[in-house]
């Protein structure tokens, strides 16, 4: 099967586990603890490239203080289902240094990306380290690194993608953005996890 009919193949037989308004108040409510605790500190916003693309266009509006943004890309995953080594394509800059950085990201699944971030960033010099999720997967065992702040739980057996995440290196991108899928590990039916919003 070619990518782009196993690529539609998963989204349409994705199921739905969070609705829209689900979503929607996840978004606020951590924008909410998030003014909450950074207000005051003229934080260095890096979003994780490019799955936290959508997060970030979501709860960038909703944070209603002083912040400098840039971005990160690293990644463990491309279009594998399981992840390897972080993959570098662009490095959080010298500007971290002595600074407060909330870095958002879309999923904290078993932690070795946002590990190698956190990492990154305090080696560069950055006075303060938050991270900030869309979505925590539960796993049985401990990660090496915990979010700050987290707006939904998903269950350990499924693959999520969508909110600008992706199922084997597909992206849905068309209307219905906003949407998130998860493919149950190790079979090949997809689960809807978040309606579009």
């Amino acid at each position: 099967m070619d990518r782009t009919a196993r690529a539609w193949e998963i989204l349409e037989a994705a199921e739905l586990i969070h609705s829209a308004a689900e979503v929607d108040a996840a978004i606020v409510r951590v924008a909410a603890e998030i003014t909450e605790v950074l207000k005051d500190k003229y934080p260095l916003v890096l979003s994780v490239m490019g799955g936290a693309v959508v997060f970030t266009g979501r709860i960038l509006p909703l944070l209603n203080f002083p912040l400098d943004f840039e971005i990160v890309h690293a990644s463990r995953y491309g279009s594998a289902t399981s992840g390897g080594p972080v993959d570098w394509k662009v490095e959080p800059t010298g500007n971290v240094a002595d600074r407060v950085v909330l870095v958002l990201d879309d999923i904290l699944d078993i932690g070795d990306t946002m590990l190698a971030i956190r990492a990154r960033v305090l080696g560069l010099g950055a006075r303060a380290f938050y991270s900030a999720v869309l979505t925590d997967k539960r796993k049985a065992s401990a990660k090496p690194i915990h979010a700050d702040f987290v707006g939904l739980s998903l269950p350990e057996q499924i693959r999520a993608h969508g909110q600008g995440s992706r199922a084997r290196g597909a992206r849905r991108g068309d209307g219905d953005d906003g949407a998130r899928r998860a493919e149950p590990a190790g079979q090949g039916m997809a689960r809807r996890i978040v309606e579009g919003a």
